[in-house]
């Protein structure tokens, strides 16, 4: 019988990272974290087996993990401290990069991250971020950091596309190994993604329900084209698009937090479902809170097949010992 191996997860949200290591069959939730109730009761609902805690990291010591788990049976830790302090799509951040770790006080949840796994010491982390983490001399302050904590770390650069998930999707996986999933040679398009979804409210699958909209949007959405968007908003370094009519044969734009998109031949937004069948999650996958809230908890996931090919690729090194 193959081992199965423990992980928890940091900063769990929805679970999008957590889904991809359990579909391997091979990896246990034991404990998932975050301070968004309803990021943790959908962590729950979906993985009702693992211990989840509702709370501010910054707020958890080393005696209270030692209350809940044990340590030495941790095998792998992962998780997605928050990435606003760094995207470029925030105007808002910083300007010193280095005070978008740590002045920023979303920023330095990335040190408590680091604090946790130097405490656990996991055979296997993975830190889910944007690449812009690395920028103007972040990347050395990290390596740093983790050096400190005993670990070497890789900055592992991942499309999300390239495996398997209907939607772009740029990130760094910062880890203490070289992270290098085989890539699927097809990419799935919108329209793939989407094929055999009954019509909006008939009741299943779950979080696919209609969003009523007033006349005058339906007229502004009715002109719109494939990959047309409706209204553009301000970014760190350029304008960005929302509202983006969906072109069916090709993948998706970047689903994040804010993102709202029109379906490609439907004079509406398209639901939580669909938006979720975007970032790979089945649709046994239930999301709860209001309704904007399940839009973001999507948007902030990882997606569920990148996760999968990750974990794959961990599971491997794992059993040959190489960790």
């Amino acid at each position: 019988m193959k081992n199965t191996y423990k992980f928890i997860d940091l900063f769990c949200g929805a679970g999008g990272f957590a889904e991809g290591f359990i579909l391997t069959n091979r990896f246990r939730s034991v404990l998932g974290i975050d301070n968004f109730r309803p990021a943790a009761q959908t962590y729950k609902i979906n993985f009702p087996d693992s211990i989840v805690i509702m709370e501010d990291i910054k707020r958890i010591r080393n005696d209270d993990l030692i209350e809940i788990i044990d340590p030495e049976e941790i095998d792998v830790v992962i998780g997605s401290p928050p990435c606003e302090p760094f995207t470029g799509a925030n105007p808002k951040r910083e300007k010193n990069p280095i005070d978008r770790l740590y002045k920023d006080p979303a920023g330095q949840l990335t040190l408590h991250y680091i604090r946790i796994v130097g405490f656990l010491k996991p055979r296997v982390f993975v830190m889910e971020n944007v690449p812009a983490i690395m920028d103007d001399g972040l990347e050395y302050v990290l390596r740093r950091e983790f050096e400190k904590i005993g670990y070497r770390i890789y900055f592992n650069i991942l499309r999300a596309e390239d495996y398997g998930t209907p939607s772009h999707r740029l990130r760094v996986f910062i880890s203490n190994i070289p992270i290098k999933p085989k890539k699927q040679k097809h990419r799935i398009t919108v329209g793939e993604a989407f094929k055999g979804l009954p019509k909006p409210g008939t009741g299943y699958p779950p979080n696919h329900d209609p969003f009523p909209l007033p006349l005058r949007k339906l007229k502004r959405i009715s002109r719109l084209k494939w990959g047309q968007a409706m209204i553009y908003y301000e970014g760190a370094r350029r304008r960005l698009p929302n509202l983006i009519r969906l072109n069916p044969n090709k993948i998706a734009p970047t689903v994040l937090g804010s993102s709202r998109f029109i379906h490609p031949y439907e004079n509406r937004f398209i639901t939580v479902r669909e938006q979720a069948r975007l970032m790979g999650f089945p649709d046994t996958f239930i999301f709860v809170g209001g309704r904007d809230e399940q839009y973001n908890l999507v948007g902030e996931a990882v997606p569920v097949p990148l996760a999968k090919a990750i974990a794959e690729y961990i599971v491997e090194k794992l059993d040959r010992g190489d960790i």
